[in-house]
């Protein structure tokens, strides 16, 4: 197989327990599981809880977490005006590099965005970029991948943005782990080609989240009913030889079973054409 395909955990309920949702994504076929760590005191207290009953969880489902999705940094921003929160946010980064090297997780998709709810300035992205530095060399010690999420937001909504903080740090640890929904939006507000945008990250592409979209909406849109190119980003993605995918979606409803199975049959109908597709030489 040419890649593997994670199931994001928030498709699921988060009245679940992780090895409940270790099980469904394993049931659902899926490679493995997309654990987040997001801004809510309960997921940031994995942090802090110690690894025991997470890898009990995936030694008995018999599933993996294959990657971490840190969202925290939306409220502990590395750029922080705030002395108080700019260390909070360190330490998140800190404690989910250490977490990930102890569950064997080797890829943490960060947020790409200096402040969220704060007031962006030079001094916002100066701060970002130096705990930027200082986190990328904390990771290196622990092997693990730093990869950008692209956002909805100006500051850092698509693949060119983030290669000039990948190109700035320059380290192996650092790459982009982009969100094709955002991407997409990100082409049509600049007038640009959304695949044109993907290869500009060819050499430092770690994962990818596939998210559909639509202009000016950014989740819930049912894959297949928006307007992301999944053809064309997997067959380019594959062809770069990225092998790690997340479908990147929300539980909405009581049907998030469904929507599990789903979202696993459409991407392995567009896996399978890519691949028809690169044999026959055509990555475009």
């Amino acid at each position: 197989m040419q890649y593997r395909l994670g199931l994001y955990e928030k498709a699921m309920p988060n009245s679940l327990s992780l090895l409940e949702k270790l099980m469904v994504a394993k049931d659902a076929g899926y490679d493995y599981l997309e654990m987040s760590i997001d801004e809510t005191d309960e997921k940031l207290a994995r942090l802090d809880a110690g690894t025991a009953d997470i890898k009990k969880a995936m030694d008995t489902a018999g599933m993996p977490i294959g990657s971490i999705c840190l969202s925290g940094h939306r409220k502990y921003p590395l750029g922080s005006n705030d002395p108080a929160t700019e260390q909070r946010g360190i330490a998140i980064l800190e404690k989910t590099i250490v977490l990930a090297g102890a569950l064997g997780v080797r890829i943490i998709q960060l947020a790409g965005y200096d402040v969220y709810y704060e007031e962006a300035s030079e001094g916002t992205e100066a701060r970002f970029l130096r705990n930027l530095r200082n986190g990328v060399r904390f990771a290196s010690r622990y092997g693990v991948l730093l990869g950008f999420e692209t956002m909805e937001t100006a500051f850092m909504n698509n693949v060119q943005k983030a290669m000039r903080y990948v190109s700035e740090v320059n380290s192996p640890y650092l790459g982009v782990y982009p969100d094709v929904g955002n991407c997409m939006n990100a082409a049509l507000t600049y007038g640009e080609d959304a695949l044109d945008d993907f290869r500009i990250g060819t050499g430092h592409i770690i994962a990818v989240h596939l998210k559909e979209s639509l202009p000016g909406v950014f989740r819930e849109v049912p894959f297949g009913t928006g307007h992301v190119d999944f053809n064309g980003i997997i067959r380019a993605a594959l062809a770069e030889g990225v092998g790690m995918f997340v479908t990147e979606f929300w539980q909405v409803d009581d049907h998030w079973r469904q929507a599990i199975t789903d979202a696993k049959a459409f991407f392995d109908d567009k896996f399978a054409a890519a691949a028809s597709c690169l044999a026959q030489g055509v990555s475009v």
